[in-house]
């Protein structure tokens, strides 16, 4: 079945649909960083076991990221990201429910959200490198880095409209519901995915069979290039994951911003997310011709890193909450702005295996999110949460240096 879709130009629906997953899968991940506040005094949660929390979807995300691409490579991300779709949507809904459950009984309800919370990781986790899939198939090479950055751009969407939505919701209703309605929503996005999408078709006219090739894990590990990609991506996921799950948290916590106003306010970086997202792809591929395919990347990845940092950094030491937001957002912008560079690395080192590469790099951002969440508050407790943002700024511009040693024109095939 074949709904909506332009027969002609297909990939554009594609995109829109991967747009659409990629807001749900950042608004499963978000909501929890605003119903903190009020989980939290009703299970007697301290900011360390929120942090664990937050670290257990990011473990179980980081784990999966292989499997998760490898599947695409294999299958196809038809069918993987509608299985993935109804099994996170599934344990979004149980969070609500976690401290409910006999498994509560036996671990505690701390214990209860950790496992609830990785295995929601679990699920999240085939989404992007399967992104990654589709767009090496419908989309040509002068195109890749603007498709992958419309597809993850959903995430400015999806991010930037819980936290006003949950909070209200949270205020008028209960917490719980938050995560109800964020199921409902993936439930029904998983629907138009199956009916509307089709099975991948390789732009430059290769077959649109999912692949079966032997994947070169020697090459890989013996890689420079991909070694510094993933510890690169390692430090943009240490930063994004402060956004992720403590910026809300800072503004009314930290910065004195009432809930209902830190929602709204907590939304700005994931706006600039949506803007920055798309156009750092864009400009990538521009680049292309002029600068070559090393220099394209290396450009929009290094200016990006560089300029997340140095915006944190500036957000971090100032006294104005209009001037510390607008400079924190930014920063999340320009963060986001490389992501189209760094996942387009990945296909050019090997379209064959682009998932299962865009699993591999993934994993590394999100070994960066497991140690950022818990870290994060551990930092603010001894040295103040200045301090804290310093650091994820720092980490950021080290980021950005690593592009010096990333050559995109390098093949990674069997």
């Amino acid at each position: 079945m074949d709904l909506g879709i332009s027969v002609r130009q297909p990939r554009w629906g594609i995109l829109g649909l991967l747009f659409a997953i990629s807001a749900v899968t950042y608004m499963d991940r978000v909501n929890i960083s605003v119903t903190a506040r009020q989980m939290m005094p009703a299970y007697g949660l301290t900011d360390q076991d929120m942090g664990y929390i937050f670290s257990a979807f990011v473990f179980g995300y980081a784990l999966c990221q292989i499997p998760g691409g490898w599947l695409g490579d294999r299958w196809g991300a038809r069918v993987v990201l509608t299985g993935a779709l109804l099994w996170w949507s599934f344990f979004t809904a149980l969070t609500a429910l976690a401290a409910t459950l006999p498994l509560a009984a036996m671990v505690g309800t701390v214990g209860a959200l950790i496992l609830v919370r990785f295995f929601l990781g679990v699920g999240e986790a085939v989404a992007l490198p399967n992104f990654n899939r589709a767009v090496a198939d419908w989309m040509p090479p002068a195109q890749r880095g603007l498709g992958i950055g419309i597809a993850i751009g959903g995430i400015g969407v999806g991010a930037a409209i819980t936290p006003p939505l949950a909070s209200w919701v949270m205020v008028n209703y209960r917490w719980q519901t938050v995560f109800y309605l964020s199921a409902l929503v993936g439930i029904v996005v998983a629907l138009l995915w199956v009916l509307c999408s089709r099975e991948r078709v390789a732009a430059d006219g290769g077959s649109s069979a999912p692949l079966r090739t032997a994947i070169p894990w020697r090459q890989f590990v013996r890689s420079s290039s991909l070694r510094w990609l993933v510890v690169s991506y390692a430090c943009l996921g240490y930063v994004a994951y402060i956004y992720m799950s403590w910026f809300y948290l800072y503004l009314v916590n930290v910065r004195g911003i009432d809930l209902l106003r830190g929602g709204w306010l907590a939304a700005a970086p994931f706006v600039a997310i949506l803007v920055f997202c798309p156009l750092g792809g864009w400009t990538t591929d521009r680049l292309v011709p002029t600068l070559g395919l090393t220099r394209a990347r290396m450009t929009v990845g290094m200016i990006g890193m560089v300029l997340a940092g140095g915006l944190i950094a500036l957000g971090a030491w100032v006294d104005s909450q209009a001037v510390a937001i607008a400079c924190l957002s930014l920063g999340a912008g320009w963060l986001y702005f490389t992501v189209g560079a760094y996942w387009s690395v990945t296909t050019d080192l090997s379209k064959t295996h682009a998932g299962t590469l865009s699993g591999v790099m993934n994993m590394g951002a999100n070994v960066g999110g497991v140690v950022s969440p818990s870290l994060t508050p551990w930092l603010a407790d001894q040295w103040g949460w200045t301090a804290s943002l310093l650091v994820a700024a720092l980490i950021a511009f080290c980021g950005g240096v690593m592009w010096v040693k990333i050559d995109a024109s390098q093949k990674l095939e069997e």
